[in-house]
């Protein structure tokens, strides 16, 4: 099978979806790999190092995609560039799906079987093709380096973090800098992680919650979110830094961090969103820009793990090799796509000419 792997279309984007070493693993398997010419310049992998681990280098963008059986790449593809892909073709990519019903329903018309990165699940099984994971862990990392360059003290001092994976890396990067950390989850269960980590448990009542079989959190209602920010406001005006990570996949990210509780805040203070990409948890804050709120700052950082694009086109590019890894048959040298496989059921959202995921096809009727 041929794949190719192209540049990000997005020019903001720095984050690639191949490193060599990827690339190399690719071959091992007998695939056929094809990489856009200058694929890892922003990461300064020059071409050769690819052609080294066995890739073709292609210059023209157009012909890459339409020779190729499989394409794996970071972003979402063009309407332009689907209407290039052959029928057949296997996309694997982040999609947005549950907000990209168009893009969606162009994949199917183009009988294209798209692959979501955002719908793989959160098994054990899963952990080594799980892209959500492996990205929050290093955008929780940057959030606590943020956050001490924002803030006007030095740490050691008191943190409080939200959110699972990244909340957890947010916390253990904060520990190393000497800060004491308080945490809060809606799900019982991170309680035992959060002090392993050697932080303390913001523990509150807001009833039941939980998290989904695919290991994501569920959502709050009107009542808990009100519970949960009313518990919050103490913690956060005693806090130097607030880091936020709180998302509901599929939804807008709920506010967690309100007006109220930022004026509550002492000057000097940082409040790091990392939920930014999808609204926001905090109230009042723009992607991309830091603002300062009565001598708050307020960072909205977009793309986090893109600020340290090496490791996370790394840990990425791991990430597609492993789904491929657990999909190829190694005998015919080929990917056996089984839209009948739990996990394909789970993260394959179009295929034969139609939108097969449940949860998708449940939201659109």
């Amino acid at each position: 099978m041929q794949i190719f792997i192209p540049q990000e279309a997005n020019p903001k984007e720095t984050r690639v979806a191949a490193v060599p070493a990827a690339v190399a693993k690719l071959v091992k398997l007998g695939a056929v790999v094809q990489i856009e010419a200058g694929l890892g310049q922003s990461i300064n992998f020059p071409d050769d190092d690819y052609t080294a681990a066995g890739a073709t280098v292609v210059t023209d963008h157009k012909a890459g995609l339409a020779a190729a059986d499989i394409v794996m790449r970071l972003g979402k593809p063009s309407p332009e560039e689907i209407k290039g892909l052959k029928p057949g073709c296997i996309h694997i990519s982040h999609l947005d799906p549950f907000n990209e019903a168009p893009l969606l329903q162009e994949l199917a018309a183009a009988k294209v079987s798209a692959i979501s990165m955002e719908m793989i699940p959160r098994t054990t099984f899963c952990q080594a093709m799980d892209a959500l994971s492996s990205q929050a862990n290093l955008a929780g990392y940057m959030a606590v380096i943020l956050a001490a360059a924002h803030s006007s003290k030095i740490f050691p001092m008191m943190t409080t973090a939200a959110g699972t994976i990244a909340g957890l890396q947010a916390i253990a990067t904060a520990k190393r800098l000497g800060a004491k950390v308080t945490a809060y989850d809606t799900r019982p269960v991170v309680e035992e992680q959060v002090k392993s980590l050697g932080a303390q448990f913001l523990k509150i009542d807001v009833g039941e919650t939980g998290q989904t079989k695919e290991g994501y959190a569920k959502a709050l209602t009107a009542e808990q979110i009100q519970k949960q920010r009313d518990a919050m406001k103490k913690t956060c005006a005693e806090s130097d830094v607030v880091i936020t990570a709180a998302q509901v996949f599929g939804r807008r990210a709920p506010i967690l961090v309100t007006a109220e509780m930022l004026d509550a805040m002492r000057p000097g203070s940082a409040v790091v969103d990392l939920a930014v990409d999808t609204g926001g948890n905090v109230e009042g804050v723009v992607r991309d820009e830091v603002i300062v709120r009565k001598g708050v700052k307020i960072v909205g950082r977009g793309n986090l793990p893109g600020r340290v694009p090496l490791h996370a086109s790394q840990v990425y590019a791991a990430n597609l090799v492993a789904l491929v890894d657990a999909f190829w048959d190694k005998k015919e040298k080929t990917f056996t796509l089984d839209p009948n496989n739990e996990i394909m059921k789970s993260c394959l959202v179009t295929h034969g000419g139609k939108i097969v995921n449940e949860k998708l096809i449940a939201k659109a009727s």
